[in-house]
Order: structure tokens, then sequence, then C-alpha cells
């Protein structure tokens, strides 16, 4: 494809329908400006904070007992900024505005189960489960925990938390017993909800041993509700003292209104955690304000999400776009639930739950995209996908040949928008633009109200040239704090160490002539040989164009008082590493990069590990080759791919 041409561009009625042209023109309107761009509407967005979210709140209808006077205390302070002070709201009441009979929730579970929840059903369910953790004296800032698959009863029981002001948090089941344990037992829940099983590729996983376990390790679990899984042949809560099953649950209380808690802006909702490769994982504590506010501009100005949509995000409970994708409740959306394995039963199931269900935005990893390609799959050949106006990835970049895997063989006339942000601010700092062109390997556009920019180690602002990925004025979803932090030591040194008063997310980026963005790889897995910097990113670029390589991992080997670049490929099966293939790899790195990129060492091995929200572990790996231990190994989905990596003959010379 022509790099001097986009990949997509909107069209005049394609702009002039979105949710972003209807807020710009209000926003002129409302403040009397004149915002002819994108690039002015941001620069509005990050200088007048105090309008630009207003407008917002207006705009995208919060609902609230009373919003305040003040919008932003304290601008001047990261951290220290506070959104809305004065402000009563209640998260759930915000997502459960509809009461009708169409769809709210639609549930897949691989090619087994299929469910559809109507907008009466969920909330009269959400008020059920909300009367019975009232008996139970569950109150404001009590923490009800999750050990869920990607089920409506996630749904339905962060809301019903929610509407009462107790903070969630969750884990997906393929977690094993110290892992949850790690995250859970910080925060002492009062409630723990949790699967019996749960199933992928075709297999079913029982989990009432782990639920007993975990019970065991955290005393303050005081009530169990336990979800069963349709094919278990008994009644698990029966097997299980002092628990009670969901249904059972529901049937003893009775569907009224919910009163809904009205509570400060800045009251937690949401415990997320930090991955956990380097240690016990951090707990990560979200405001229910700023993350409904976050989370609303993203959805109907960045995707365009509008009443009436369905949403559907490839995820688990365990990662923060299931907390993302719950929030396009409150724009009026339907959620499209899927449980399981994207290759089961084969790779199009997917795409047939987007046909099935006219699903408008599709929300994956930029692996699995990568998956689709080098499988062959080519849905635009089998589906119609006629609904389709949205596919985000996000997880790792998209490299550009993906682009053009989107644009050749899943959807011409589609808005393609690569996201990035993460589990510290539970959204994106930089995503799509549905009026803007989309420039293939590039995410379009700063967030709105996200002041991005690029730095070097100085605190300089860099254009065109890699840096680190920095946020200079304070923004709604910025965490409350950290778990068990009471001075906010943990909190400051995580993010504002680097460049005290502005955030460092840790990211190595380059801004690009479009106004977009690359990001190369996390700041800490850069490579640094010869005191250059290279990106982790670059490299797996071009190796994973070749058909022969699945998948990589590239690190930094310490080697006679300098640093030499390591690569890891995964090969498709039935293909070996021969010195021909070693020399093809080096070729398309040195052709589209430099010299310095190319591995002093390439190696195959036979899996690769990563995080269980699928992002590899370059560091975990780094410390391995380096016979360093390894903490927390229950934070990875496989860490028995890490002895793959433990005294290699090849790296020994």
């Amino acid at each position: 494809m022509d790099s001097s041409t986009p990949s997509w561009a909107p069209s005049a009625d394609w702009i002039a329908a979105t949710r972003l042209t209807a807020f710009r023109r209000t926003v002129e309107r409302q403040w009397g400006v004149d915002l002819p761009t994108y690039e002015a509407l941001h620069r509005f967005s990050v200088v007048d904070l105090e309008r630009f979210w207003t407008s917002v709140w207006d705009f995208t209808g919060v609902v609230a007992e009373t919003r305040g006077e003040r919008v932003v205390e304290h601008r001047d302070r990261m951290p220290g900024a506070r959104f809305f002070p004065n402000a009563r709201l209640n998260f759930a009441e915000n997502l459960l505005r509809r009461r009708d009979d169409d769809d709210a929730i639609v549930f897949w579970g691989e090619d087994r189960v299929r469910r559809r929840i109507s907008g009466r059903e969920l909330y009269t369910q959400v008020a059920r489960l909300a009367r019975a953790l009232r008996s139970w004296g569950i109150q404001p800032g009590d923490r009800v925990a999750a050990y869920l698959p990607n089920i409506p009863e996630a749904v339905i029981g962060m809301l019903a938390s929610a509407s009462l002001g107790a903070t969630w948090s969750s884990c997906s089941p393929d977690f094993g017993v110290p892992g949850v344990v790690d995250r859970f037992g910080q925060i002492e829940p009062r409630v723990l909800i949790a699967s019996t099983s749960y199933a992928y590729a075709g297999t079913r996983h029982d989990r009432l041993s782990y639920v007993r376990e975990i019970r065991a390790s955290i005393p303050s679990i005081e009530r169990t509700i336990l979800v069963p899984n349709p094919e278990d042949a008994d009644r698990p809560a029966d097997r299980l003292p002092d628990t009670v099953a969901w249904s059972d649950l529901l049937a003893q209380h009775p569907a009224t209104e919910i009163e809904f808690t009205a509570l400060p802006f800045d009251h937690p909702l949401y415990i997320l955690y930090s991955s956990g490769t380097t240690g016990v994982p951090k707990c990560i504590v979200h405001g229910a304000g700023g993350t409904l506010l976050q989370h609303l501009k993203e959805h109907q100005l960045h995707c365009d999400i509008r009443p009436g949509d369905r949403v559907f995000y490839f995820t688990t409970c365990g990662w923060m776009m299931w907390n993302w994708l719950a929030s396009t409740l409150a724009s009026g959306a339907t959620l499209l639930l899927f449980d399981g394995s994207p290759f089961h039963p084969s790779g199009n199931v997917l795409f047939d739950y987007a046909d099935a269900e006219r699903m408008t935005l599709f929300g994956t990893s930029a692996k699995f995209i990568d998956s689709l390609r080098k499988a062959g799959l080519h849905p635009a050949e089998t589906h119609r996908l006629d609904g389709l106006r949205t596919i985000t990835s996000t997880g790792s970049p998209l490299v550009a040949e993906s682009f053009d895997f989107v644009y050749d063989h899943i959807k011409r006339d589609v808005h393609l928008a690569s996201i990035a942000g993460g589990t510290d601010i539970v959204s994106c700092f930089v995503g799509g633009n549905p009026v803007g062109p989309v420039w293939r390997g590039e995410i379009q556009v700063p967030g709105l109200g996200m002041k991005v920019e690029v730095w070097d180690d100085d605190g300089r602002a860099l254009h065109g040239e890699k840096g680190e990925l920095v946020c200079t004025a304070p923004f709604p979803s910025m965490p409350v704090g950290f778990w068990n932090d009471p001075d906010g030591h943990r909190y400051r040194a995580a993010y504002f160490e680097r460049y005290p008063g502005v955030w460092h997310h840790g990211d190595y980026v380059a801004d690009t002539e479009h106004h977009g963005f690359v990001i190369y790889g996390r700041s800490d897995a850069v490579l640094n040989p010869g005191g250059v910097r290279i990106g982790t990113a670059e490299i797996y670029r071009q190796v994973e164009r070749l058909d022969e390589v699945v998948e990589s991992l590239v690190i930094g080997q310490a080697w006679e008082g300098d640093v030499r670049v390591i690569l890891f490929v995964r090969l498709r099966p039935g293909v070996a590493l021969d010195d021909p293939l070693r020399a093809r790899i080096a070729a398309e790195i040195r052709r589209h990069t430099t010299p310095r990129h190319v591995p002093a060492r390439i190696v195959q091995v036979n899996d690769i590990p990563r995080t269980r929200s699928g992002k590899i572990v370059e560091l975990a790996v780094t410390n391995v080759v380096h016979g360093r231990p390894v903490k927390n190994l229950d934070a990875l989905a496989n860490p028995e791919a890490l002895d793959l990596y433990r005294d290699v003959p090849d790296l020994q010379t």
C-alpha cells in the first residue's frame, strides 16, 4: 500500500453522522469557540479543562444527584488535582438507564451456550443481588471480589456492588490460587462471587477446589456466591459449606427499585492489578466518576458508540478491557460477551458472532489479528459484517501489515482504531479518531483531554523522535491511589518520580507527521546495544512479517561489557530454524531498520511466556537468561515456558 495514501478515510456523510462531530459543534455553540479540526478540539480540551470536561458531562448525559460548581481544583498538581470535587453520583445508575425489552447483554460461550438478557431483566437481576448484598450489611467501601469468566453474572455482580458503593475487583478463572490470593488477599473482600468451572477450547476446567482454597486463604471472606456451570451434573453449592447458589440467592430477594447510593466523584469503584511479574501485584484504585466520564468520552467520541449499537471486546474479567466494555451500557449499547477460545471450533467463531448479532464494534488484540493473518483466514470472503463500523485493537502495537490485513481481508470500509493506555488509567492515552484518516502502523491521535507528549531523558519535548510517553496535565481517570499506600509514596513512585509533576507512562514512542503515534514497546524493555535505544516492537514488526514465524520475543543480554540483542522465535509446526532462515530473518530486520537492530543470536523456542492478558514478558525472560529469579510466576499464563530459556547453549558463547 502506498505510504502517502491513508489506509482509510471517512466520507463526508460518515463524518457528519459521528458523535464526535455532534460534540464539536455543541462545544462551539456552548462556549463560542471555533474548532474546525480535531487538532483544534484537542488543544481546547487540554488547555481549557473546565469547559471541556463540563461539555463531556453535559453531552453524554451523566446522571448525578449534583455536579457541583467546581470542575477541577488543584489543576497544577499531578498527583493532587481533583475533578468535580463536589459531585455526587452512582456509577451503576448511569449504566442502568434502560429498562426495556431489547437486548442489554448477549452472551456466547464458544459454540455451546447462548444467552440473552433484556434491559428490564438486567435491572431486575441487579436489584435482587443488590438487596441480597445490602441484607448482608455490605456498604460503601466494602470490597466484593469475583473469580468469574466473562459471563453476564460478572456484569450483574459489578453493577449490584456499585449501586451500594462497594468496590469491585475481579480475576478470571484461569488464574491459579496463588495469583488470586496475591490479589484479593491484599484488599480483604467480604464477599466472593465465584464460578464452579469454565470452558476453553471445548474443555471444561473445574474450579470448585480452587474456590475452597481461596476461601481458606483469605479470612476476610464472609460469604460466597457460587455461579454454577450449566453443564454441572449436581449442585456444587451443596458440596461447599457456607455458600449459596446464585439462582437461590436471587430467588430469595424480590426485585424492587434499586436504591442507588450517591457518592463522591472519587469514591473507589474498582481495584485493578498490575501484571505482578516483578513482585506482588500493585492494587490500583479507580474512582467511579473518573472512570465513568473517561469511558463515556472514549466510547462516544473516539469509538462513535451510539444508542442501539452492539459492542464486543474479546477480553476476560482479569483485564481492564472488561471494565471498559461494561461501561458501554452507559451509552445505550448492548454488551456482546464471549468466553472461551477465539479459535474454537474455528477461527471464524467471533465473525460468526459479529454477523449473528449485528456487531457494530469489534474489539480485539493485535495478536489475534496477526494470528488470523498467519492462519490464512479471510473473513471478508466468508462473512457479511455489514453492521461493523469500528474495529479496535490493543494489548500490543498493531503492525503496519496488520492494518493492511484488516482492510484487505476483514472489511474495507471500517474505522480501524489502534488504541493504547492501560490498567493504570483504566482507559487510553492515545486512540482512534472516527472523523480522520487511518495511516498504516500509526495510532491516530492523542485522546481528548489527554495532554500527551514525547519527552527525552532530560524532560525536553521531542517531535518525530523516539522517547518517553508522558501526560503533562491532569485527567479524571488518574487512579485515586494504590491500596494500602496511605501516604501515596508507592503511587507517586510509579508514575511521577521520573519527571516530577508529570505522568510517566513507561511506553517508548514517537509522534508522527500525521499527529499520530507509533509505540515501540515498553520503556523498561528497551534494548541498548552500543548505547543505541531500540524498542522491541521495531524488531517484532520485521520478524513477524515472515510466514514461518508465528511469534517472537527479543531481549538484551549483558555481554562483554555491552548489551547484545537476542531474538527468540516460535515457528510454524514442522519448520526448523536453519542457517538460511536465520539469514532471511537478519536480512529482513536489517533492510527495514538498521544494522544495530540485527540480533547477535537467533534461537528457536516452542513457546513464548505471556501474562494472563496475553502480553509477552520480556523482563521475565531477561531475568531467566541472566540467572536471576522471576517473582510471582502465577502472574503468567504459561510459566512453564520460562524453562525453555534457561542455560541456552547458543547464549553461552
